[in-house]
């Protein structure tokens, strides 16, 4: 059985994730050509080193430091899936709030965690005053799929920040 629930500040930490397994065999994804979004055959696999767990920890707890969500699926005590929103508004009239990141434990994918964590985060966002979730989102075709089954849409606005650190990325939104 999964459980959800907001992960405190001080439980975020490497050991958090030691029964989470990022891993993603990617084969196609959406890129962008002539202004139109194409799939392209670019096969790698997506996996977290030790310095980006050291990285999502501390990007992690920034976010509950700074009062944005951080949510986690538990399957007994070990983590299987997490989602954060930051909490500072941006984007004029847009009013988004940014879903930093949303992932699933591969040994969990295709369960519904995904789609319970998003919906936490439209909540939690929506309560936070967001008209809109901003996604920077991977381009495997697999995870583009889960967004738009998700109401995603490319992105009224882009937030050049995200843009210039993963330029692969698919710039989405979800109004809430």
């Amino acid at each position: 059985m999964i459980t959800y629930r907001m992960i405190d500040e001080q439980e975020i930490s490497r050991e958090l994730f030691c029964s989470f397994i990022r891993h993603q065999v990617v084969t196609k994804c959406w890129r962008r050509e002539d202004g139109k979004w194409v799939i392209r055959e670019d096969p790698f696999i997506d996996d977290w080193t030790e310095a980006e767990y050291r990285e999502l920890v501390q990007c992690l707890r920034n976010t509950v430091h700074t009062g944005g969500l951080v949510c986690g699926a538990f399957h007994g005590d070990a983590l299987k899936g997490f989602v954060s929103v930051e909490s500072e508004l941006f984007g004029g009239e847009n009013r988004y709030l940014d879903l930093s990141s949303i992932h699933v434990s591969e040994d969990m994918r295709h369960q519904g965690i995904g789609a319970a964590l998003f919906r936490e985060a439209k909540r939690w966002a929506k309560q936070n005053g967001a008209k809109k979730l901003y996604i920077s989102a991977h381009s495997a075709v697999e995870s583009q799929a889960f967004y738009q089954k998700m109401g995603c849409i490319d992105a009224a606005q882009h937030w050049q920040e995200h843009v210039e650190r993963e330029p692969w990325d698919r710039q989405l939104e979800c109004v809430l």
